[in-house]
């Protein structure tokens, strides 16, 4: 919790509005809500520090070398900041203090007691500076409270500013509504224009506004906050920046997969009891890491992240937004899609890609897998490009080796399985690998198995896994993988299934055949 004391209780109000107005119109430039959370902070501080000063403004802090008169009032710091009223002086006694006076106060419980005053020796409560602060002075700074609350006063910040009415928010800065000018029609053709001859972007606003010729007189700051709002207002143009940069593109020019999510990525509803699962599946699930199961509270973040390529997003050119890959990509939180450039990292070349936050995916993929002939269950690597804003995607590659892989076949509208031998040159996960060499076939069983059970499309799946199996055993890794050519699920309700419908039996090892009821 916050140390200050309003921190912990923080509530803005209108008053803080008003004043932050008056900030506002004073300096004529929009500020962000952390900039507003600051000043706001400070505003606070001072009102503090005046209340106190004019509340002890009589008061004298006691120090044994001080002179005091009686009437006078004299604050104890090491009495907890005790205050009491000088009631009598008289001239002190002691040999080995020369001369000196006493001085008896009354505190407000009554008490007396006499102290020493005007003493010429040295004394440590002469000479500490710590009794010179007040008490309860703040000594803490804008910056040091934001570092220990900052998301509650800003959250607390913005709620008020919205509710409030009369300041409007872009792209993270605000600005009193009365005080923005019209962005009329002509402007807003020009910008479509200009992103028009960028294929549909993305440019700063910066740019726009810089190849449109401006918006008149007023400060820069300002054009660039109300050509914000205009292009926000207008369906035509959609923000794309990452957190703290403002970019725009033009929706029309955009990837049909990013205004709407692939239907091979749609998860449906799964109803399904989590606390059925053991201990060792619910490690299993964090180790897959699906973005769409439930986040690991103690996952370590790095600034790498190593994935499993999954048939879905193999097929649809995308990877997922999981919490790992959330801590690589730009996430802001103003905006559902945001353009980010992805690097390939075997040779260097670029891609145009896009995160598509709410629905968890990355898109612009496709070219990249398909110019690798990446597998199902490739082990795909994602960083930071150093020095960039860039993410470079890459896998272990090696000199492609035959090996044996599980291909996806239809069989009359039933999904079957044939090892064949193939050359792969990238690292692996043998058991999630799986392969086609017909994709139009394989889409369809999709439809077929559209309104199947999770348990029957289990059962067929382990028949089918399970016949070049001596045991007759499928991993469950392996069946996930599976699943996911048929239907977008996350691991959770197919192990669910595994463990509490009775045709599966669990012989250990994540393996899993079909009871002898089943």
């Amino acid at each position: 919790m916050p140390s200050h004391h309003w921190a912990r209780d923080f509530v803005v109000t209108d008053d803080d509005v008003e004043n932050l107005t008056g900030l506002l119109l004073e300096r004529e430039t929009p500020l962000s809500i952390d900039e507003l959370a600051r000043a706001l902070i400070d505003q606070r501080l001072q009102a503090e520090r005046a209340a106190l000063q004019e509340r002890y403004k009589n008061v004298h802090l006691y120090k044994p070398s001080a002179s005091y008169r009686v009437g006078e009032t004299v604050m104890f710091p090491a009495q907890d900041f005790a205050t009491a009223e000088v009631v009598s002086l008289r001239p002190g006694s002691n040999p080995d203090y020369g001369e000196f006076n006493v001085i008896q106060v009354q505190f407000d419980d009554q008490t007396t007691r006499e102290f020493a005053a005007d003493l010429t020796i040295p004394h440590k409560l002469s000479d500490s500076s710590a009794n010179d602060a007040l008490p309860g002075l703040p000594d803490l700074s804008p910056d040091q409270i934001l570092n220990e609350a900052d998301d509650l006063i800003v959250e607390r910040l913005a709620e008020k500013l919205t509710e409030d009415g009369n300041l409007v928010s872009v792209a993270g800065k605000w600005f009193p509504r009365d005080l923005m000018f019209e962005v009329n029609e002509g402007y807003l053709n020009l910008a479509e224009a200009v992103l028009d001859m960028s294929n549909g972007g993305p440019l700063r606003t910066e740019e726009i506004l810089e190849q449109i010729g401006g918006l008149g007189d007023s400060s820069r700051d300002l054009q660039i906050f109300c050509l914000n709002d205009a292009l926000n207002h207008d369906k035509r143009f959609d923000e794309v920046g990452p957190l703290n940069t403002v970019q725009w593109f033009l929706q029309r020019v955009e990837p049909p997969e990013v205004q709407h999510t692939p239907e091979i990525l749609l998860v449906g509803a799964a109803d399904y009891d989590p606390d059925i699962l053991s201990p060792e599946e619910v490690a299993l699930e964090a180790e897959i890491d699906d973005e769409w199961s439930p986040a690991q509270a103690d996952q370590e973040l790095s600034d790498q992240v190593v994935l499993t390529l999954l048939f879905p997003h193999r097929r649809a050119g995308t990877l997922p937004l999981n919490a790992a890959m959330r801590h690589i990509f730009p996430t802001a939180r103003r905006t559902q899609r945001i353009f980010v450039t992805l690097v390939d990292g075997q040779d260097g070349q670029e891609y145009s890609g896009w995160v598509v936050r709410q629905d968890r995916y990355v898109f612009g993929l496709h070219e990249m897998f398909t110019k690798h002939k990446l597998p199902v269950g490739t082990h795909v690597i994602v960083r930071r490009q150093e020095g960039s804003d860039k993410i470079v995607i890459d896998f272990h590659a090696h000199r492609p080796r035959t090996e044996w892989v599980r291909l996806v076949t239809n069989k009359n509208n039933q999904i079957a399985f044939e090892d064949q031998k193939r050359g792969i040159g990238a690292e692996y996960d043998d058991l999630m690998i799986l392969g086609t060499d017909d994709l139009a076939e394989v889409d369809k069983l999709s439809v077929h198995y559209k309104r199947a059970s999770v348990s029957s499309i289990l059962h067929t799946l382990i028949t089918e896994l399970s016949r070049n199996s001596p045991q007759g055993t499928v991993h469950a890794k392996t069946l996930y993988s599976a699943y996911n050519v048929l239907r977008r699920s996350p691991p959770g309700p197919i192990f669910a299934t595994l463990e509490s419908h009775s045709d599966f039996e669990h012989v250990g090892n994540h393996y899993w055949r079909l009871s002898d009821s089943g």
